[in-house]
């Protein structure tokens, strides 16, 4: 023990020392900083609206997947009796939480666009108390999600194994989540929420695609779904696949054109292989139709087709 304190008060004498040696040079060294903040190539957020935070989102995912599966997640045992209290307090404090989020996100907008925020705190009681009466419908589109998993995957062994564990089921929660806060015009948040689900597993659905019920993502890794991706009812997709855009148009000014559709169009009862890469806003996967792994496709196929590649040549050598 005092072999410990000698130690203490060695690093305590030497911390000091650095510090007396280094510290006036922070004042310069800060000084270089803040008149960086004055170079309109660099970034800051100064004078501005506070943002959505990224640390109250991921509790809000939290929560919002404690609602739609009740009784899966969280440290308390739920019933038919106690349903009513537990959602009650879930909910109460979802609205509590979301709402701040989306009133600083619609403020942040209006100082953004330099307009006059009015009703602001209003307007995001409201769009959350919206997005709480979609709560039945996203459970039930999650629902379909869940039984084309167990359908179509026969290692799982149960529902409950699907919901509590496949990386696929988690994306689809939140995609499915922050989709609806996207088709309300919420900004920002609906982004920084699937994200965060990418960030996790590894799959990248942006919040505007538009994906229909039944849907089964298998393993999940390297999945990317762009943002005006739409997809069909009962499609199902391997690890790796990747639904983007062929190119960016741009304006006679260079810069690129937002808000057109970029990325592919798959029907209904569409099977996706392993790592196929499916391009284009005027690409459309016609309904029942099989892509087969690794191809590349950049132009429309039609229903009842199956796409694969030639098979390979291997060659075998024996070890000398």
């Amino acid at each position: 023990m005092e072999k410990t304190s000698t130690e203490q008060r060695r690093c305590t004498i030497l911390n000091s020392m650095v510090d007396n040696i280094y510290s006036p040079e922070i004042p310069e060294i800060v000084d270089l900083v803040v008149n960086s903040c004055s170079d309109r190539g660099c970034f800051d957020h100064l004078e501005a609206a506070v943002i959505p935070s990224r640390e109250a989102l991921i509790e809000i995912i939290d929560l919002i997947k404690d609602i739609l599966f009740p009784g899966y997640f969280g440290d308390q045992t739920v019933d038919r009796n106690t349903l009513p209290y537990h959602l009650g307090n879930e909910i109460t404090e979802l609205f509590r939480k979301l709402s701040e989020q989306i009133t600083n996100s619609i403020i942040h907008e209006c100082k953004r666009c330099d307009e006059e925020c009015t009703d602001c705190i209003d307007q995001g009681h409201e769009e959350t108390l919206r997005f709480l009466r979609k709560i039945p419908d996203i459970r039930s589109m999650l629902a379909s999600d869940i039984i084309a998993t167990y359908e179509g995957d026969p290692a799982a062994k149960n529902y409950d194994e699907i919901i509590f564990s496949y990386p696929g089921i988690f994306a689809m929660t939140v995609y499915r989540s922050a989709h609806e806060l996207h088709k309300q015009g919420i900004s920002i948040i609906p982004r920084i929420m699937t994200e965060y689900a990418h960030s996790v597993v590894g799959i990248d659905i942006h919040p505007g695609a538009k994906i229909g019920k039944g849907f089964f993502i298998d393993h999940g890794t390297g999945v990317v779904i762009g943002e005006t991706c739409e997809i069909g009812d009962n499609v199902r997709i391997y690890q790796g696949v990747t639904l983007g855009s062929l190119s960016f148009p741009k304006d006679e000014l260079g810069k690129i054109i937002r808000d057109q559709k970029r990325h592919p169009t798959i029907e209904d009862d569409v099977i996706i292989y392993s790592n196929a890469t499916i391009l284009g806003g005027d690409t459309i996967i016609g309904t029942r139709s099989v892509i087969g792994g690794n191809v590349w496709i950049t132009k429309s196929v039609p229903p009842d087709t199956k796409v694969i590649i030639e098979e390979p040549r291997l060659i075998f050598k024996e070890k000398k």
